[in-house]
Protein backbone atom coordinates (compact mmCIF):
# COMPACT_ATOMS: atom_id res chain seq x y z
CA UNK A 1 0.00 0.00 0.00
CA UNK A 2 1.09 3.60 -0.53
CA UNK A 3 1.82 5.76 2.49
CA UNK A 4 1.25 9.47 2.84
CA UNK A 5 1.89 9.91 6.55
CA UNK A 6 2.30 7.99 9.80
CA UNK A 7 5.28 6.67 11.66
CA UNK A 8 6.52 4.05 9.23
CA UNK A 9 8.43 1.00 10.36
CA UNK A 10 10.46 1.38 13.54
CA UNK A 11 13.41 -0.78 14.52
CA UNK A 12 13.59 -0.81 18.30
CA UNK A 13 15.75 -3.80 19.24
CA UNK A 14 19.26 -3.17 20.49
CA UNK A 15 22.32 -4.90 19.13
CA UNK A 16 23.77 -7.97 20.85
CA UNK A 17 26.22 -6.94 23.53
CA UNK A 18 24.95 -3.37 23.87
CA UNK A 19 23.76 -2.18 27.26
CA UNK A 20 20.53 -0.21 26.78
CA UNK A 21 20.66 3.29 28.21
CA UNK A 22 17.93 4.00 30.75
CA UNK A 23 15.88 6.92 29.46
CA UNK A 24 13.18 9.01 31.05
CA UNK A 25 9.70 8.84 29.49
CA UNK A 26 9.70 10.71 26.22
CA UNK A 27 13.50 11.02 26.12
CA UNK A 28 13.71 8.66 23.15
CA UNK A 29 11.47 11.05 21.19
CA UNK A 30 14.38 13.53 21.27
CA UNK A 31 16.66 11.19 19.31
CA UNK A 32 17.22 12.14 15.65
CA UNK A 33 14.96 10.12 13.29
CA UNK A 34 16.84 8.35 10.49
CA UNK A 35 14.87 7.24 7.44
CA UNK A 36 16.36 4.46 5.27
CA UNK A 37 14.85 3.60 1.88
CA UNK A 38 15.40 0.86 -0.71
CA UNK A 39 13.55 -0.34 -3.78
CA UNK A 40 12.53 -3.74 -2.36
CA UNK A 41 13.66 -6.42 0.09
CA UNK A 42 14.18 -9.20 -2.46
CA UNK A 43 17.17 -11.54 -2.20
CA UNK A 44 20.31 -9.61 -3.07
CA UNK A 45 23.41 -8.00 -1.66
CA UNK A 46 22.06 -4.46 -1.27
CA UNK A 47 18.85 -5.74 0.26
CA UNK A 48 20.76 -7.89 2.74
CA UNK A 49 22.91 -4.94 3.78
CA UNK A 50 19.87 -2.66 4.11
CA UNK A 51 18.19 -5.11 6.50
CA UNK A 52 21.42 -5.56 8.46
CA UNK A 53 21.89 -1.81 8.87
CA UNK A 54 18.24 -1.29 9.85
CA UNK A 55 18.68 -3.80 12.66
CA UNK A 56 22.24 -2.75 13.51
CA UNK A 57 21.84 0.99 14.16
CA UNK A 58 21.71 1.67 17.89
CA UNK A 59 18.23 2.57 19.19
CA UNK A 60 20.01 4.59 21.87
CA UNK A 61 21.42 6.96 19.25
CA UNK A 62 18.81 7.18 16.47
CA UNK A 63 15.15 6.42 15.83
CA UNK A 64 15.17 4.29 12.70
CA UNK A 65 12.32 4.45 10.17
CA UNK A 66 12.15 2.53 6.89
CA UNK A 67 10.56 2.95 3.47
CA UNK A 68 10.60 1.18 0.12
CA UNK A 69 9.29 1.40 -3.42
CA UNK A 70 7.81 -2.11 -3.27
CA UNK A 71 7.36 -4.05 -0.05
CA UNK A 72 8.26 -7.52 -1.16
CA UNK A 73 11.08 -9.95 -0.60
CA UNK A 74 12.36 -12.20 2.15
CA UNK A 75 14.55 -9.58 3.78
CA UNK A 76 11.44 -7.67 4.87
CA UNK A 77 10.80 -10.37 7.49
CA UNK A 78 11.09 -9.01 11.01
CA UNK A 79 11.32 -5.36 9.93
CA UNK A 80 7.63 -4.58 10.51
CA UNK A 81 5.29 -2.88 8.05
CA UNK A 82 7.37 -0.76 5.70
CA UNK A 83 5.55 2.09 3.91
CA UNK A 84 5.56 1.88 0.13
CA UNK A 85 6.08 4.78 -2.25
CA UNK A 86 5.38 3.21 -5.64
CA UNK A 87 6.68 4.70 -8.88
CA UNK A 88 4.16 3.25 -11.31
CA UNK A 89 5.56 2.38 -14.71
CA UNK A 90 8.09 5.19 -14.91
CA UNK A 91 10.54 7.10 -12.73
CA UNK A 92 9.29 10.29 -14.36
CA UNK A 93 5.56 9.60 -14.69
CA UNK A 94 2.72 11.28 -12.81
CA UNK A 95 2.43 8.50 -10.20
CA UNK A 96 6.13 8.69 -9.39
CA UNK A 97 5.92 12.44 -8.72
CA UNK A 98 2.83 11.97 -6.58
CA UNK A 99 4.74 9.37 -4.56
CA UNK A 100 7.65 11.77 -4.09
CA UNK A 101 5.23 14.39 -2.78
CA UNK A 102 3.68 11.87 -0.37
CA UNK A 103 7.16 10.81 0.72
CA UNK A 104 8.15 14.45 1.25
CA UNK A 105 5.15 14.99 3.55
CA UNK A 106 5.92 11.72 5.36
CA UNK A 107 9.50 12.85 6.06
CA UNK A 108 8.39 16.30 7.21
CA UNK A 109 5.62 15.01 9.50
CA UNK A 110 8.05 12.59 11.14
CA UNK A 111 10.68 15.34 11.64
CA UNK A 112 13.26 13.27 9.78
CA UNK A 113 16.83 14.37 10.52
CA UNK A 114 18.69 12.01 8.17
CA UNK A 115 17.32 10.42 4.99
CA UNK A 116 19.39 7.83 3.17
CA UNK A 117 18.62 6.11 -0.13
CA UNK A 118 20.19 2.69 -0.64
CA UNK A 119 20.04 1.93 -4.38
CA UNK A 120 19.32 3.41 -7.80
CA UNK A 121 15.51 3.62 -7.61
CA UNK A 122 15.47 4.88 -4.04
CA UNK A 123 18.15 7.46 -4.94
CA UNK A 124 15.87 8.94 -7.58
CA UNK A 125 12.84 8.74 -5.30
CA UNK A 126 14.07 9.75 -1.87
CA UNK A 127 16.71 12.38 -2.62
CA UNK A 128 14.39 14.93 -4.30
CA UNK A 129 11.60 14.15 -1.81
CA UNK A 130 13.93 14.71 1.15
CA UNK A 131 15.17 18.01 -0.25
CA UNK A 132 11.59 19.14 -0.83
CA UNK A 133 10.67 18.05 2.70
CA UNK A 134 13.47 20.06 4.29
CA UNK A 135 15.40 17.07 5.68
CA UNK A 136 18.67 18.44 7.11
CA UNK A 137 20.92 15.56 5.98
CA UNK A 138 20.32 13.73 2.69
CA UNK A 139 22.49 10.77 1.68
CA UNK A 140 22.63 8.72 -1.52
CA UNK A 141 24.25 5.34 -2.12
CA UNK A 142 26.29 3.76 -4.89
CA UNK A 143 26.54 0.05 -4.14
CA UNK A 144 27.63 -1.03 -7.62
CA UNK A 145 30.10 0.34 -10.13
CA UNK A 146 27.45 2.05 -12.24
CA UNK A 147 28.59 0.39 -15.46
CA UNK A 148 25.34 -1.59 -15.69
CA UNK A 149 23.22 1.58 -15.79
CA UNK A 150 22.13 3.11 -19.10
CA UNK A 151 23.60 6.54 -19.98
CA UNK A 152 20.23 8.15 -19.13
CA UNK A 153 20.07 6.38 -15.75
CA UNK A 154 23.66 7.34 -14.96
CA UNK A 155 22.98 11.00 -15.80
CA UNK A 156 19.80 11.10 -13.70
CA UNK A 157 21.54 9.55 -10.71
CA UNK A 158 24.52 11.91 -11.04
CA UNK A 159 22.13 14.87 -10.88
CA UNK A 160 20.45 13.44 -7.77
CA UNK A 161 23.83 12.91 -6.09
CA UNK A 162 24.63 16.62 -6.46
CA UNK A 163 21.70 17.35 -4.12
CA UNK A 164 23.16 15.09 -1.40
CA UNK A 165 25.23 15.97 1.62
CA UNK A 166 27.09 12.67 1.17
CA UNK A 167 27.09 9.61 -1.06
CA UNK A 168 28.04 6.26 0.46
CA UNK A 169 30.02 3.78 -1.64
CA UNK A 170 30.82 0.30 -0.39
CA UNK A 171 34.15 0.12 -2.24
CA UNK A 172 36.94 2.43 -3.32
CA UNK A 173 36.38 1.26 -6.89
CA UNK A 174 32.79 2.58 -6.84
CA UNK A 175 33.97 5.84 -5.26
CA UNK A 176 36.58 6.35 -7.98
CA UNK A 177 33.92 5.89 -10.67
CA UNK A 178 31.84 8.68 -9.13
CA UNK A 179 34.84 11.02 -8.97
CA UNK A 180 35.54 10.28 -12.63
CA UNK A 181 31.93 11.26 -13.40
CA UNK A 182 32.38 14.60 -11.70
CA UNK A 183 31.10 14.13 -8.15
CA UNK A 184 33.10 16.07 -5.56
CA UNK A 185 35.45 13.70 -3.76
CA UNK A 186 34.66 15.37 -0.44
CA UNK A 187 31.04 14.19 -0.70
CA UNK A 188 31.95 10.52 -0.92
CA UNK A 189 32.14 8.23 2.11
CA UNK A 190 33.37 4.64 1.73
CA UNK A 191 31.76 2.18 4.15
CA UNK A 192 32.19 -1.51 3.44
CA UNK A 193 29.55 -4.18 3.84
CA UNK A 194 29.01 -5.93 7.16
CA UNK A 195 28.61 -9.64 7.86
CA UNK A 196 26.38 -10.77 10.76
CA UNK A 197 27.71 -13.06 13.53
CA UNK A 198 25.93 -16.02 11.89
CA UNK A 199 28.25 -15.71 8.87
CA UNK A 200 31.23 -16.53 11.12
CA UNK A 201 29.54 -19.20 13.24
CA UNK A 202 30.31 -22.89 12.90
CA UNK A 203 27.42 -24.65 11.19
CA UNK A 204 26.56 -28.00 9.67
CA UNK A 205 27.04 -28.46 5.94
CA UNK A 206 23.95 -28.01 3.77
CA UNK A 207 25.14 -30.92 1.60
CA UNK A 208 26.62 -34.05 3.21
CA UNK A 209 30.36 -34.48 2.81
CA UNK A 210 31.19 -37.43 0.56
CA UNK A 211 34.66 -39.06 0.58
CA UNK A 212 36.59 -38.32 -2.61
CA UNK A 213 34.08 -35.70 -3.80
CA UNK A 214 35.12 -32.07 -4.16
CA UNK A 215 32.63 -29.26 -4.63
CA UNK A 216 32.94 -25.93 -6.41
CA UNK A 217 30.10 -23.49 -5.96
CA UNK A 218 28.66 -20.24 -7.25
CA UNK A 219 26.21 -18.18 -5.21
CA UNK A 220 24.37 -15.53 -7.25
CA UNK A 221 20.92 -14.54 -8.40
CA UNK A 222 20.10 -15.89 -11.83
CA UNK A 223 18.71 -12.63 -13.14
CA UNK A 224 21.64 -11.06 -14.98
CA UNK A 225 24.10 -12.32 -17.58
CA UNK A 226 26.71 -10.07 -15.94
CA UNK A 227 26.91 -12.69 -13.17
CA UNK A 228 28.52 -15.05 -15.75
CA UNK A 229 27.00 -18.37 -14.67
CA UNK A 230 27.72 -19.70 -18.15
CA UNK A 231 31.43 -18.95 -17.80
CA UNK A 232 31.45 -20.87 -14.52
CA UNK A 233 29.77 -23.89 -16.11
CA UNK A 234 32.07 -23.94 -19.14
CA UNK A 235 35.17 -23.65 -16.97
CA UNK A 236 33.90 -26.52 -14.82
CA UNK A 237 33.40 -28.64 -17.93
CA UNK A 238 37.10 -28.21 -18.74
CA UNK A 239 37.95 -29.77 -15.36
CA UNK A 240 35.84 -32.88 -15.80
CA UNK A 241 38.59 -35.17 -17.16
CA UNK A 242 40.99 -34.42 -14.28
CA UNK A 243 38.30 -34.29 -11.58
CA UNK A 244 35.61 -36.82 -12.60
CA UNK A 245 33.98 -36.72 -9.16
CA UNK A 246 33.76 -32.93 -9.04
CA UNK A 247 30.33 -31.56 -8.06
CA UNK A 248 28.98 -28.13 -8.89
CA UNK A 249 26.72 -26.21 -6.51
CA UNK A 250 24.64 -23.27 -7.75
CA UNK A 251 22.69 -21.37 -5.11
CA UNK A 252 20.27 -18.70 -6.34
CA UNK A 253 17.23 -18.39 -8.53
CA UNK A 254 15.79 -16.16 -11.21
CA UNK A 255 14.54 -15.98 -14.79
CA UNK A 256 17.77 -17.42 -16.24
CA UNK A 257 17.63 -20.64 -14.25
CA UNK A 258 15.92 -22.79 -16.89
CA UNK A 259 18.42 -21.65 -19.52
CA UNK A 260 21.33 -22.44 -17.19
CA UNK A 261 19.94 -25.89 -16.44
CA UNK A 262 19.77 -26.56 -20.19
CA UNK A 263 23.36 -25.37 -20.65
CA UNK A 264 24.46 -27.62 -17.79
CA UNK A 265 22.88 -30.58 -19.55
CA UNK A 266 24.41 -29.66 -22.91
CA UNK A 267 27.87 -29.58 -21.30
CA UNK A 268 27.33 -33.07 -19.88
CA UNK A 269 27.31 -31.78 -16.30
CA UNK A 270 23.69 -32.47 -15.32
CA UNK A 271 24.63 -35.41 -13.09
CA UNK A 272 27.26 -33.37 -11.28
CA UNK A 273 25.35 -30.13 -10.68
CA UNK A 274 23.12 -29.18 -7.75
CA UNK A 275 20.73 -26.28 -8.40
CA UNK A 276 19.68 -25.32 -4.88
CA UNK A 277 17.40 -22.39 -5.67
CA UNK A 278 17.09 -19.37 -3.40
CA UNK A 279 18.65 -20.18 -0.01
CA UNK A 280 18.70 -18.44 3.35
CA UNK A 281 21.33 -20.81 4.83
CA UNK A 282 24.29 -19.50 2.83
CA UNK A 283 26.87 -20.22 5.59
CA UNK A 284 25.77 -23.88 5.55
CA UNK A 285 25.96 -23.97 1.73
CA UNK A 286 29.47 -22.50 1.86
CA UNK A 287 30.56 -25.07 4.45
CA UNK A 288 29.75 -27.70 1.82
CA UNK A 289 32.22 -26.23 -0.70
CA UNK A 290 35.93 -26.60 -1.33
CA UNK A 291 36.08 -23.52 -3.57
CA UNK A 292 33.71 -20.56 -4.05
CA UNK A 293 33.67 -18.89 -7.48
CA UNK A 294 32.56 -15.37 -8.41
CA UNK A 295 33.03 -14.79 -12.17
CA UNK A 296 30.92 -11.59 -12.41
CA UNK A 297 31.68 -8.97 -15.04
CA UNK A 298 30.90 -6.16 -12.58
CA UNK A 299 31.16 -5.97 -8.77
CA UNK A 300 31.56 -3.19 -6.24
CA UNK A 301 32.02 -4.98 -2.91
CA UNK A 302 30.76 -8.53 -3.18
CA UNK A 303 28.71 -9.98 -0.33
CA UNK A 304 29.42 -13.45 -1.73
CA UNK A 305 33.16 -12.94 -1.42
CA UNK A 306 32.75 -11.67 2.14
CA UNK A 307 30.40 -14.53 3.07
CA UNK A 308 32.88 -17.03 1.62
CA UNK A 309 35.72 -15.42 3.54
CA UNK A 310 33.69 -15.47 6.77
CA UNK A 311 33.08 -19.19 6.24
CA UNK A 312 36.78 -19.82 5.58
CA UNK A 313 36.20 -20.96 1.98
CA UNK A 314 38.82 -19.88 -0.60
CA UNK A 315 37.50 -17.72 -3.44
CA UNK A 316 38.34 -17.53 -7.14
CA UNK A 317 36.95 -14.23 -8.46
CA UNK A 318 37.20 -12.02 -11.53
CA UNK A 319 39.61 -9.10 -11.32
CA UNK A 320 36.95 -6.38 -11.53
CA UNK A 321 35.70 -3.48 -9.41
CA UNK A 322 36.23 -3.88 -5.69
CA UNK A 323 37.23 -7.57 -5.82
CA UNK A 324 40.98 -6.76 -5.57
CA UNK A 325 40.22 -4.73 -2.42
CA UNK A 326 39.15 -7.98 -0.78
CA UNK A 327 41.25 -10.63 -2.51
CA UNK A 328 45.02 -10.52 -2.36
CA UNK A 329 47.49 -13.32 -3.04
CA UNK A 330 47.33 -14.50 0.57
CA UNK A 331 43.50 -14.38 0.77
CA UNK A 332 42.25 -15.82 -2.52
CA UNK A 333 42.75 -15.99 -6.28
CA UNK A 334 41.83 -13.51 -9.03
CA UNK A 335 41.47 -14.28 -12.73
CA UNK A 336 41.18 -12.12 -15.86
CA UNK A 337 37.52 -11.38 -16.60
CA UNK A 338 35.84 -13.65 -19.16
CA UNK A 339 38.90 -15.90 -19.52
CA UNK A 340 37.37 -19.36 -19.38
CA UNK A 341 40.61 -21.36 -19.47
CA UNK A 342 42.27 -19.18 -16.85
CA UNK A 343 39.27 -19.61 -14.56
CA UNK A 344 39.44 -23.38 -15.01
CA UNK A 345 43.20 -23.34 -14.31
CA UNK A 346 42.79 -21.31 -11.10
CA UNK A 347 40.00 -23.56 -9.81
CA UNK A 348 42.02 -26.66 -10.68
CA UNK A 349 45.09 -25.28 -8.88
CA UNK A 350 43.10 -24.95 -5.64
CA UNK A 351 41.44 -28.35 -6.01
CA UNK A 352 44.88 -29.98 -6.24
CA UNK A 353 46.29 -28.18 -3.20
CA UNK A 354 44.39 -28.77 0.03
CA UNK A 355 47.04 -27.02 2.14
CA UNK A 356 46.77 -23.90 -0.02
CA UNK A 357 42.98 -23.92 0.29
CA UNK A 358 43.23 -24.13 4.07
CA UNK A 359 45.76 -21.28 4.25
CA UNK A 360 43.75 -18.97 2.01
CA UNK A 361 40.51 -19.73 3.85
CA UNK A 362 42.08 -19.09 7.25
CA UNK A 363 43.63 -15.77 6.17
CA UNK A 364 40.43 -14.63 4.48
CA UNK A 365 38.30 -15.44 7.51
CA UNK A 366 40.59 -13.44 9.80
CA UNK A 367 40.53 -10.47 7.39
CA UNK A 368 36.72 -10.48 7.16
CA UNK A 369 36.29 -10.75 10.92
CA UNK A 370 38.64 -7.82 11.52
CA UNK A 371 37.15 -5.51 8.89
CA UNK A 372 33.61 -6.45 7.79
CA UNK A 373 31.24 -7.09 10.71
CA UNK A 374 27.72 -5.66 10.95
CA UNK A 375 28.61 -3.98 14.23
CA UNK A 376 31.59 -2.22 12.68
CA UNK A 377 29.56 -1.18 9.64
CA UNK A 378 26.71 0.22 11.77
CA UNK A 379 29.17 2.22 13.89
CA UNK A 380 30.63 3.82 10.76
CA UNK A 381 27.15 4.83 9.60
CA UNK A 382 26.32 6.23 13.04
CA UNK A 383 29.53 8.28 13.04
CA UNK A 384 28.74 9.62 9.56
CA UNK A 385 25.17 10.60 10.53
CA UNK A 386 26.41 12.35 13.67
CA UNK A 387 29.16 14.21 11.82
CA UNK A 388 26.78 15.44 9.11
CA UNK A 389 24.16 16.54 11.65
CA UNK A 390 26.77 18.43 13.65
CA UNK A 391 27.91 20.22 10.51
CA UNK A 392 24.32 21.37 10.05
CA UNK A 393 24.16 22.53 13.66
CA UNK A 394 21.58 19.90 14.53
CA UNK A 395 21.43 17.64 17.63
CA UNK A 396 23.17 14.38 16.75
CA UNK A 397 21.81 12.12 19.46
CA UNK A 398 23.57 10.68 22.45
CA UNK A 399 24.57 7.15 23.30
CA UNK A 400 27.84 5.31 23.17
CA UNK A 401 30.90 7.56 23.51
CA UNK A 402 32.42 8.72 20.23
CA UNK A 403 36.09 7.81 19.71
CA UNK A 404 38.50 10.70 20.12
CA UNK A 405 41.20 11.67 17.68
Amino acid sequence: MSASSGQGAGIESSKPGDSPIERAPGERDCLPPVFLMIESLETGGSERQFAALARGLSPDVFRVRLGCVRQRGKFAEGLGEIPEFRLGGSLYGLESWRSRLRLSRHLRQNHTAVAQAFDFYSNLTLIPAARLGGVPVVIGSQRQLGDLLTPAQSAAQAMAFRWCDAVVCNSRAAAERLVQRGLAEGKIVVIGNGMPPAAFAETACALPIRPGVQRVGMIARMNSRAKNHGLFLRAAARLRSEFPDLELVLAGDGPLRAELERETASLGLAGQAHFLGDRRDIPAVLRSLDVSVLPSASESLSNVILESMAAGVPVVASHVGGNPELITADRGVLFTPDQEQELADKIGMLLRDGARRTELGRNARRFAKENFTVEGMAKQYEDMYQDLLERKGRPSGSGRPRPQG
